[in-house]
């Protein structure tokens, strides 16, 4: 299918991993719905140099949503062997500690485990960044790839569910016409009924004018006829697909209206069920609405 077709969710997970020098790279993308585009990072401090360029490529694949981006480093088993003080570094740190005794003769000094977990204290806990730039952002291509692939299926699952809701509310609309001349009828046989029992004289032209107002009261063709219209464009733009989720989301509210006035209208138990039943399929579009980019 066609990459513009395409609808996508907010919600998707990819996670990869790739071999390099010394040990492996894991990257992790995971994302919720977000009325904006807001990505979050998590990145050892030796990647930090990295975050810029990752989130301008990740600018340039989405456009809304929660994303957080996970970068991880483990070494290969054995590397451990390769760990060596680093004797300036120690040198400095036990001149510090002097320093510091001097001044504060009850100060703690220094243990050999605040020394080894001091950073940069082993050479082999100092990362390759530097090295490590290409294969960390092929890494996210390949990352962003599966992900998007993810929201890709999610989104085509959100638009079949999105279809479906919007040939019942077609039913429910086709429905309602049928019904307003049968009403008028009924109107006019009650209204006849009770003017005669009533005594008063039930000429044709105040049933005709009651009628009208009736008729006008009940009148139902502009929020039908509104209601089809948002219909057919909350289809097109399913049909062409691409960010979808503002339109939808905008197209939502309308249809939600033309439901209320509808309600508002109604004669009838009938036209009533079906505003209501509108209303109820619009919320659940509206819900699943918010979950596309």
């Amino acid at each position: 299918m066609d990459k513009l077709t395409l609808i996508y969710s907010m919600t998707g997970y990819a996670v990869v991993t790739q071999e390099v020098p010394h040990g492996s790279l894991n990257l992790e993308l995971r994302s919720v719905n977000n009325r904006y585009l807001d990505i979050q990072f998590r990145l050892p401090d030796e990647f930090r140099l990295l975050e810029s360029a990752m989130r301008e490529f990740l600018a340039t694949r989405l456009s809304r949503g929660k994303v957080d981006c996970r970068l991880s480093f483990s070494r290969a088993a054995g590397t451990e062997e390769l760990q060596q003080i680093n004797p300036e570094l120690l040198q400095k740190l036990l001149e510090l500690d002097r320093t510091v005794k001097v001044a504060l003769p009850d100060a703690r000094s220094l243990s050999v485990a605040d020394i080894l977990r001091w950073p940069g204290m082993l050479g082999a806990d100092a990362l390759p960044a530097g090295n490590l730039r290409e294969p960390c952002m092929e890494l996210l291509r390949v990352a962003l790839d599966e992900f998007a692939a993810a929201r890709a299926r999610e989104g085509e699952k959100l638009k079949a569910m999105l279809l479906e809701r919007l040939g019942k509310m077609r039913q429910l609309t086709i429905a309602v016409s049928p019904r307003i001349p049968a009403l008028l009828a009924a109107f006019q046989e009650k209204l006849t009924m009770r003017l005669r029992e009533a005594m008063i004289n039930c000429d044709d032209d105040r049933i005709r004018q009651e009628l009208i107002l009736f008729a006008s009261k009940i009148d139902v063709d502009e929020e039908l006829s509104r209601l089809q219209a948002h219909l057919d464009e909350v289809e097109r733009i399913l049909v062409k697909g691409g960010a979808v989720g503002k339109r939808l989301d905008f197209l939502m509210q309308e249809l939600n209206r033309e439901a209320n006035t509808l309600g508002s209208k109604s004669a009838d138990a009938e036209v009533s069920k079906v505003a209501m039943e509108l209303k109820v399929l619009i919320e659940q579009m509206r819900e699943q609405v918010q979950n596309l980019e």
